[in-house]
């Protein structure tokens, strides 16, 4: 999966960072292989970032352990940047999850610049990870009906999403940004990220580098948002701005159903 991810990306010249959680590679008799897959993504010409060791949620685990998890995240990706002479400069947030209260949000943003990290924000996500889960099901059991439902119906919510965001960028702060993309690695990407990438050229979309994104002036916007739940950017300038955003398309429910059968202990 991982290489065919990479090779699609790279070959359609598309400039990714791969968000890592350090505690997956600690797998048994896996390490070593785990590791090679995380050099393969620099061998590719991308940037590594952290996102935590564990994915921990700041929201949930306080300000402490978090910025316990973020400084045990770092070790391994530091390293082999460092050995092709690059530095680890982003850090995203577990579940979006900035924290509950202000001053616990502007804490951890300072605990993280003074550690070299710009926070990688997000203004597009289609969930894919919900529907990865529900497809590599599928794939696994052979149901190549599901497998496919999953696929057109991902490739249609994305586009539904990604005209929604626009909308809001645009009602709230009068255009729409250099907008920064959200997605997992996981089967359904390594399989068909190619016609996501077409859905977005259809819509007007070329790629760019993350640092060319963070350089929009959208970025520097005044951004007060805290909450329970994790959410975007374009969220958290609305709400900032006392215009809370209605209407955001759902997932579908029959996926829902479907990912909360595969995950009867998730709330």
């Amino acid at each position: 999966m991982t290489t065919r991810l990479l090779d699609t990306l790279r070959d359609q010249k598309v400039p990714v960072v791969g968000f890592v959680n350090e505690k997956k590679l600690y797998r048994f008799g896996e390490v070593d292989q785990r590791i090679r897959a995380l050099q393969m993504w620099i061998d590719h010409g991308f940037e590594l970032g952290n996102h935590t060791y564990s994915h921990s949620s700041l929201n949930q685990v306080g300000l402490k352990a978090w910025e316990d998890d973020v400084v045990q995240g770092e070790n391994v990706v530091r390293l082999l940047l460092g050995q092709r002479n690059l530095k680890l400069r982003y850090f995203r947030h577990p579940f979006l999850d900035t924290g509950r209260d202000l001053q616990t949000r502007r804490e951890a943003e300072a605990f993280l610049v003074a550690r070299g990290y710009r926070i990688a924000p997000v203004t597009l996500d289609a969930w894919d990870w919900m529907y990865a889960t529900v497809y590599e099901d599928a794939k696994r059991r052979g149901d190549t009906a599901l497998q496919q439902q999953l696929v057109d119906n991902y490739l249609s919510y994305s586009d539904t999403i990604f005209a929604y965001s626009e909308q809001l960028a645009k009602q709230t702060i009068g255009y729409e940004p250099k907008q920064i993309l959200l997605l997992h690695a996981n089967e359904l990407e390594g399989d068909h990220i190619s016609k996501l990438l077409d859905v977005l050229r259809k819509r007007g979309y070329r790629f760019i580098t993350l640092q060319d994104a963070l350089s929009d002036q959208a970025y520097g916007l005044p951004d007060t948002y805290i909450g329970e739940e994790g959410t975007g950017w374009l969220e958290h300038w609305a709400i900032t701005l006392g215009k809370p955003p209605q209407g955001a398309p759902s997932v579908p429910q029959w996926l829902n159903d479907r990912w909360t059968a595969l995950h009867p202990d998730k709330p």
